[in-house]
């Protein structure tokens, strides 16, 4: 590897790592406004646990990612179900039934798309000592 690409490597190392710290410091800043929200209010809903738990898939996907380099595209999948979810149940009787019906297929689409994932990982695994691109 040449010194060039080894200096550009670096560089693209150190603003990756410095989007992820902020991505993970405005996680906790929210999860934290979010617990404060509720402890102040006296009350937990639904839709606050599910948004905690949209917080906590992101630091999950930020610890995984800093282990091993490596995202798996499920975690951001799981996170759009969590999050259409989310939306269903807090603005369901705003919805009309064509926007229920269209967000209920969108999650069924997207857990298709994870079990196809799933599925293909398991019987087409990566081979790791593999190095080309």
């Amino acid at each position: 590897m040449t010194p060039l690409k080894k200096k550009s490597n670096k560089i693209l190392e150190l603003f990756e790592f410095i989007g992820l710290s902020i991505i993970s410091l405005a996680t906790f800043y929210a999860f934290g406004f979010k617990v404060m929200l509720m402890v102040k209010a006296y009350n937990v809903t639904l839709a606050d646990l599910l948004l905690l738990f949209i917080y906590l898939e992101i630091i999950a996907m930020v610890i995984i990612y800093l282990k091993s380099g490596k995202l798996p595209v499920r975690v951001p999948l799981y996170i759009a179900i969590v999050a259409l979810a989310r939306f269903l149940i807090i603005d369901l009787k705003s919805l009309d039934i064509t926007q229920i019906l269209g967000i209920g297929a969108t999650i069924i689409l997207i857990s298709l798309a994870i079990l196809i994932i799933r599925y293909g990982h398991s019987n087409y695994p990566y081979n790791d000592n593999d190095e080309t691109n």
